[in-house]
């Protein structure tokens, strides 16, 4: 029976925020991007990019896994780690404010752990980088060897193998290396790990009830970070049975996840997942070196047990083990001041103020929007329509949010309703201030509500979907866009997530939900169909669409680590938001319509 998650925490909104200021505080050598709490950025307090000649070391991904990512900030690790909101991608500018932050002449390396919102969100933001003159080079971490390939376009997921690469390019950069250099080094590095959990529990995110996935007595293997379900549920093993099976499944010649045989040389990590104690973990570390000894013939140069990756208030651990050469050890030995590196913090460290003077405060950048791109005085009839279809969209996934969150539990990390949500309020705020009798600057503003606002995936999924959306319909030189010209856009939204999500029909995503609308749009208005009545049957075809997710094995997103017996029960969440704000659309233009004739 699911019930309601302890936290001592205050509003769940804010949990990010609480921390980010506890972390500075307790850590003088920390500090945070002006911007904050919208821009969620911790970086050294001694580096600036005026005066950094260093390769600067930047990653980072969704909260609930600290340490990772701000706690491994320092000297000789990382520059700068930019948080997202509880399990969910940061927004590319939160990313781009920390690349500016810290990257000097030398340029920076960003580390991505594998999950399609953090590639999708930093991707974008290097490009965006790149555009503005800096060299940046992107390293991307799967480590995992819980499930079998292939993972559709998905690939392994990224895990507390990550904290190891996080370390030899934060040491090869300190030692003076060019950023080719580094990137080199933190590929090969991530290429020697591989990682696999195993929990007792279930997280509980923030405000969230607690899933009663696990019942008593039992153990799940290899799940992610994010608490979607692993390989397999069973029978809770004493520990020296637990660390034998995961120790095979990563070494497995099989399978061939690392390329680590028999007289290598390894680094082991026995990672904490939050609510494990110190004294289980010690255990799984003392029965681990042996084995890995005289049952696989390894030498085991060096051991790190701790919490260094969690997943909120998960219990369990995972194991980590990283093919070791004489570079690699000097880079896992040299000094660092990371707080949260087992052996490198020796503080305290002087305080450092700096602030870019390039950067605006963020609420400063929200009052000068709303002061210049403030909606019409007076509508017209499309502007009339617009705000109709939009406030109904917003609505319908408003009223969604908590059954999306349960489909998600089981499919997912549990967030997409809370995830569209925020979007969606942001929305109706936003709506008063978007210049509705342009539809193309409308769905422009749609765009940069969601971005500001929305994380992981779906955020930038969006925001693409906007972007592409307002490309074409600005090249139509008509006030009033004809239905021909939105069907034409929602085409070219389609085609963009596609192309830089690498999802198409029958993935399992909200795809599955807009192309089937797309097609009967399209074929409706070809016909002849009257756009209303066309636009109804397009959102019809938006709900079976979504329906039939159930019956599909998802190939992208996390659900893609879930087994089919899983996914069977519950449609995907995403496509189910997709078909919600669709259909309310089309239902809010016609009744709109109606009551104009």
């Amino acid at each position: 029976m699911a019930f309601q998650g302890k936290k001592l925490i205050n509003n769940p909104d804010n949990v990010v925020t609480e921390f980010i200021e506890g972390l500075v505080e307790t850590y003088p050598g920390l500090q945070y991007l002006d911007g904050f709490p919208k821009v969620k950025v911790v970086l050294r307090a001694d580096v600036s990019s005026a005066t950094y000649d260093k390769v600067a070391i930047i990653s980072g991904g969704g909260s609930g896994h600290e340490p990772a990512h701000a706690g491994f900030v320092g000297e000789g690790m990382l520059t700068a780690a930019i948080c997202g909101d509880v399990f969910a991608s940061p927004p590319v500018d939160s990313i781009l404010a920390g690349i500016r932050a810290v990257t000097g002449p030398m340029g920076c390396l960003l580390i991505v752990k594998n999950y399609t919102g953090d590639r999708l969100n930093f991707g974008l933001a290097a490009e965006q980088a790149k555009s503005e003159g800096y060299k940046v080079e992107t390293v991307i971490v799967g480590d995992d060897c819980a499930l079998p390939p292939p993972r559709g376009i998905t690939g392994r997921r990224g895990l507390a193998g990550t904290i190891l690469v996080h370390k030899v390019a934060g040491a090869a950069a300190a030692a003076g290396l060019s950023l080719l250099d580094v990137a080199t080094e933190a590929k090969h590095a991530a290429e020697m790990i591989g990682t696999m959990g195993v929990a007792l529990s279930v997280c509980t995110l923030p405000g969230q009830v607690t899933s009663d996935r696990l019942g008593p007595g039992k153990m799940e293997l290899g799940l992610g970070i994010h608490g979607e379900p692993g390989a397999a549920v069973a029978d809770l093993q004493p520990v020296d049975v637990i660390v034998s099976h995961v120790l095979k499944q990563i070494l497995s010649p099989e399978t061939n996840y690392v390329p680590i045989t028999r007289g290598n040389r390894v680094v082991l990590m026995v990672n904490g997942l939050g609510a494990t104690p110190v004294m289980e973990l010690m255990i799984a570390s003392g029965k681990a070196v042996p084995k890995l000894q005289l049952e696989h013939g390894l030498a085991v140069d060096r051991v790190y047990s701790g919490s260094f990756m969690t997943s909120l208030d998960m219990a369990g651990f995972s194991i980590t083990i990283m093919k070791s050469d004489q570079t690699v050890l000097q880079r896992l030995d040299a000094a660092t001041k990371a707080p949260s590196w087992p052996i490198g913090a020796d503080g305290p460290y002087q305080v450092v103020t700096y602030l870019p003077k390039y950067l605006f405060h963020y609420h400063h950048l929200l009052l000068l929007q709303r002061t210049t791109l403030g909606g019409p005085v007076q509508l017209n009839q499309q502007g009339i329509i617009l705000e109709a279809a939009i406030e109904a969209a917003a609505k319908a996934v408003i009223n969604l949010k908590d059954t999306l969150n349960e489909w998600d539990s089981k499919v997912g990390d549990g967030d997409c309703g809370s995830t569209m949500f925020r979007g969606a309020t942001t929305i109706i705020e936003d709506l008063k201030c978007y210049p509705l009798n342009d539809a193309a600057e409308t769905v422009n503003e749609i765009g940069s509500s969601i971005r500001r606002v929305m994380g992981g995936t779906s955020g930038i999924i969006y925001t693409i979907f906007c972007k592409a959306a307002y490309t074409t319909l600005k090249s139509s030189n008509l006030d009033n866009i004809t239905p021909q010209k939105w069907a034409e856009a929602l085409e070219a939204s389609i085609a963009a997530i596609s192309k830089y999500g690498g999802a198409t029909a029958g993935y399992r995503t909200l795809l599955d939900a807009l192309i089937p609308a797309s097609e009967v749009l399209r074929k409706k208005l070809d016909t002849g169909e009257n756009p209303i009545t066309a636009f109804i049957h397009s959102s019809e075809a938006a709900l079976a669409g979504a329906e039939a997710t159930k019956n599909m094995q998802a190939q992208a997103g996390r659900s893609s680590y879930v087994f089919g017996e899983i996914l069977a029960a519950v449609p995907d969440p995403g496509a189910m938001a997709a078909a919600a704000w669709y259909r309310a659309a089309a239902v809010a233009v016609m009744e709109r319509c109606q009551a104009a004739s």
